[in-house]
């Protein structure tokens, strides 16, 4: 019996990714919902836009918390919130920001305005709700709801726009995955962990959309928390195993991806791989993106 609980406790979760498994309490077998990798399914209702939209989203705040409370770590070279240290005032301005976002008609942006307004609201949300329960050494320790075996705050409702509950899940895999069908959202939005890519240090806009989405990738995918090899062993990001439809769906493709964004360093030693040798490895860290 313990041996069975104690693989169930250690099993990683997967921001709102669900499947059953079975586990046998005296004799009764009992089925629980677990994390499992969430599909990208259209949520209809956010597709209208207006093409020739010249309406701006005012993300200032958010520049400002970014600027304020966003260090590099030298050591890592992983970008690192520094949850600690915000002011009430500050969380204060977090939170009139993301009420401000909930008020925006977002039918009434264009595409690329969008685009920026979902992952800053994304972004934003994960660091008010880690502020709201700090200290915690992972996300995935805060639970807002949604059943007994669930872990972190996917799955709750955190914002409400055009009358409409949303959660984070909603955000990330109704939204935007499915509506932008662009791999560089997983670059883009940050789910407060150090394997995460970095939370970015400016708001995105759509000015900037392009130009930041490519420093993204380029940044994660010539970080060890990205990409890792020994030679032998190819050691890349669970991003890459858990959204693998987003990347291409099969070892050649997710590869080429990869490769696009590598620097000649890298590059050379993904060639073997690339030539179908060695193997591949998936791994993540949940820690708290925290100094």
């Amino acid at each position: 019996m313990s041996s069975l609980l104690d693989i169930f406790a250690n099993r990683d979760n997967i921001c709102g990714m669900k499947s059953i498994i079975f586990i046998v309490f005296f004799g009764f077998v009992v089925s629980a919902t677990v994390t499992s990798a969430p599909q990208a399914e259209l949520w209809d209702v956010w597709l209208p836009y207006d093409a020739e939209s010249r309406i701006e989203v005012d993300h200032t705040a958010w520049d400002t918390i970014l600027e304020r409370y966003l260090i590099t770590d030298d050591r890592s070279g992983a970008n690192l919130f520094a949850y600690s240290r915000v002011t009430s005032e500050d969380k204060s301005t977090l939170e009139t920001y993301i009420r401000a976002l909930e008020d925006v008609a977002v039918e009434r942006l264009n595409r690329d305005e969008q685009m920026a307004y979902w992952i800053n609201m994304y972004n934003a949300v994960t660091v008010a709700v880690v502020l709201d329960h700090m200290p915690v050494k992972s996300i995935r320790d805060i639970s807002l709801g949604g059943g007994l075996f669930t872990r972190g705050p996917w799955d709750a409702a955190v914002v409400t726009v055009n009358e409409t509950s949303l959660t984070l899940n909603d955000i990330e895999h109704r939204i935007l995955r499915p509506i932008w069908d662009d791999p560089r959202i997983h670059y883009a939005v940050n789910c407060a962990s150090i394997g995460c890519p970095n939370l970015q240090g400016e708001a995105f806009t759509a000015r900037n959309l392009e130009q930041v989405l490519e420093r993204a990738a380029r940044e994660y995918i010539n970080h060890e928390r990205g990409v890792e090899t020994d030679g032998r062993t190819l050691r890349l990001s669970s991003i890459y195993d858990w959204f693998s439809e987003d990347f291409g769906d099969t070892r050649e493709a997710i590869l080429g991806h990869i490769y696009r964004y590598a620097e000649a360093d890298l590059r050379e030693r993904l060639a073997p791989f690339l030539a179908g040798d060695g193997r591949l490895r998936y791994r993540y860290d949940w820690a708290l993106n925290a100094p």
